[in-house]
């Protein structure tokens, strides 16, 4: 009887862990590629500018503007991303809740159905949807159907904030290293730093997302080379052109 209490709360105590565990993960992934846009977006500013003009302010000036503009452009988008997602999800959950409500007996089907497709016989099925209902059959509607925690849904003043800070923290990196470098160093200590910086951001997100290291730093590292060349060759030609 013991054991069977012990396993019991086990099961409970599991069920917010691994919601809770996937959530931070996914906030982490989330920080991490913020980051990893602050440093591309204000690197290829800083270059560019860096590449038309020797003046410091005028450098500072423009990435702090990009800055800025970046954060909180992040943070508009984060927002109203979430919020819609959110939105929607809360629309499904109502509809689910009103199905269960006037059609229990066909929603009850429904929820066999789905566990007899991910390969169970039809009447275990059947006994585990009847287990589920008779429990939460709203719970185990939204979260097999739905695949929705209604306890977990993400807040978008969070998101947006987060979205925000991470770019932010990233994008400081470009900006010191241009503004702190002795004038003929500005850009190969910029460049030096952008890189080290983003191959750290592609090794924590490939492992936190459990893909292929090399491949994620090698994509996200050839896309910042590129932004910083590309920009700081218009800036160049601006110079020499005089304009």
């Amino acid at each position: 009887m013991e054991h069977q209490i012990h396993h019991e709360e086990q099961k409970e105590d599991a069920k917010p862990h691994v919601s809770s565990t996937t959530s931070k993960l996914n906030w982490l992934r989330a920080s991490v590629l913020g980051a990893n846009d602050g440093i591309v977006s204000v690197a290829g500013i800083v270059a560019g500018v860096a590449g038309a003009t020797d003046n410091a302010q005028i450098i500072l000036t423009a990435g702090m503007a990009g800055l800025i503009a970046g954060a909180i452009s992040m943070a508009a988008g984060e927002y109203v991303s979430v919020s819609s997602s959110r939105d929607t999800e809360r629309a499904l959950m109502k509809r689910e809740k009103y199905e269960l409500e006037n059609d229990p007996k066909g929603e009850l089907e429904e929820l066999a159905c789905i566990y007899e497709s991910k390969g169970l016989s039809h009447d275990t099925a059947m006994r585990v949807a009847k287990e589920l209902s008779k429990k939460d059959a709203y719970a185990a509607h939204i979260d097999v159907e739905l695949g929705i925690d209604p306890d977990d849904l993400t807040n978008p003043w969070h998101a947006a904030f987060a979205s925000a800070i991470s770019f932010t923290i990233g994008a400081f990196i470009p900006l010191i290293a241009v503004i702190l470098s002795p004038e003929p160093l500005k850009i190969p200590v910029t460049f030096i730093s952008v890189i080290i910086a983003l191959i750290i951001t592609g090794t924590v997100s490939a492992k936190v997302g459990k893909a292929p290291v090399l491949r994620a730093v090698v994509r996200v590292v050839i896309g910042g080379a590129i932004a910083m060349v590309v920009t700081y060759g218009i800036g160049r030609l601006f110079n020499l052109s005089g304009i």
